[in-house]
């Protein structure tokens, strides 16, 4: 059902991106037009800061309850990475925009060409890009609806407990924490806090799915697009077992050149979009990840809170994932680029040609990484050692409570 609902958002002007950015301009975040509702979403956004705003000024205030605490930290440390995310988004549109514009721009003239090995690479990793996309959606969907129907779980879930909170012993359950100028513990107070919660997790939701989704996308550009560099560094030389002319050797090494250093040159610009944002929440989903492990097995905690920390957890640590795996493919990737050189037929030509295959060969060994601020970069490896770290935390607070 998703599947086909993503597959209404395709735009031809934008092959891979369609679905992409059509979920970034319905939350907001791309506004390459100027008007009244771009004035209207970014008027939200700033909602959105002054709500996590409220979210630390509620933590200081509970910071002698460590369950409290730690519900709020893990929660509070996510929207912040949402605004944070929003943020930048809008601020660096122009950077947003060139990339995107690159992309769309070289898939439509490779497509035009018809050649059947890069259609055929396209196709894949388009298709790999709307199934993640669609997956990630329905994860994020399912996070936002279990936060947000966790009090409801929490009330049904022991009598007592509900007897407890009509009699105003317990205060009811809360979708988040947040600090408000009045009683919010009951009456209009509480109910305007659950619609103002609801509000911000389709809000936080709709901005995770859609920033990393484009993300994942982009980065799964990159690694197709060199596979079709190394397809196309194997034809170099020859077309159907036969040399092509030197004229057009020529050309194809020129184009193969130029390829890479558009790939090398727009890499570097998301990266430099991306690398601030990776680290705050490389540094933030440490702590989540470890607060939430110690909220799932800290004695008291209910069977329905345990599941929505347990969801929660999953989501974070999916979220991570998909960052670190991604940018890996495209490491090595890019790593093994210039194998399609060797592959190719150069020890048929001549001296000259050979000449500008080293030169070539030497632009293709330069790599693509992409990082998490100047300190760390996104691969398997940085994910396995953050969950390493996250489990020392844990366990760190697990001794010092016994």
């Amino acid at each position: 059902m998703l599947r086909k609902y993503v597959a209404r958002l395709e735009d031809p002007n934008h092959p891979l991106l369609g679905p992409t950015l059509w979920g970034l301009q319905s939350w907001g975040m791309w506004q390459p037009n100027s008007g009244p509702s771009r004035i209207i979403y970014n008027l939200i956004h700033l909602a959105a800061i002054l709500f996590v705003v409220s979210q630390y000024v509620e933590l200081w205030i509970i910071r002698a309850d460590l369950e409290l605490a730690l519900r709020n930290l893990s929660v509070t440390m996510l929207s912040s990475v949402c605004v944070v995310k929003a943020g930048t988004f809008v601020v660096w549109q122009t950077y947003w925009q060139d990339i995107i514009q690159f992309v769309s721009t070289l898939e439509r003239s490779q497509l035009e060409k018809k050649d059947k090995t890069t259609c055929t690479i396209i196709e894949g990793y388009t298709k790999y890009s709307r199934n993640v996309t669609c997956f990630y959606w329905g994860l994020v969907t399912a996070t936002v609806f279990t936060v947000i129907l966790a009090p409801l779980g929490v009330f049904l879930s022991s009598s007592e407990q509900r007897e407890l909170m009509f009699n105003g012993t317990i205060p009811f359950p809360e979708i988040m924490s947040s600090w408000v100028p009045f009683d919010k513990t009951k009456g209009f107070g509480y109910w305007f806090q659950i619609v103002e919660h609801s509000v911000i997790c389709f809000y936080g939701g709709g901005i995770v799915a859609n920033y990393d989704a484009n993300t994942v996308a982009l980065m799964s550009f990159f690694c197709g697009q060199l596979e079709i560099l190394v397809a196309n560094s194997k034809r170099l030389f020859s077309e159907d077992n036969k040399l092509v002319s030197y004229s057009e050797a020529m050309d194809r090494i020129k184009q193969c050149h130029q390829h890479h250093l558009s790939l090398i040159k727009y890499s570097k610009i998301l990266n430099s979009l991306l690398s601030p944002v990776m680290f705050l929440y490389v540094v933030i989903c440490s702590l989540m990840i470890c607060a939430s492990a110690v909220l799932l097995t800290k004695e008291g905690t209910t069977t329905m809170q345990r599941m929505w920390v347990a969801e929660y957890l999953a989501a974070l640590i999916a979220q991570l994932f998909l960052y670190c795996w991604h940018s890996n493919q495209v490491y090595f990737m890019s790593e093994s680029v210039d194998r399609g050189i060797y592959e190719s037929e150069w020890w048929r030509c001549g001296v000259r040609l050979r000449r500008c295959v080293v030169l070539l060969g030497g632009q293709l060994r330069k790599t693509i990484i992409f990082q998490a601020g100047p300190f760390t970069d996104l691969t398997v490896a940085t994910f396995v050692a953050i969950l390493k770290g996250s489990y020392s935390y844990y366990t760190l607070l697990s001794s010092n409570e016994s």
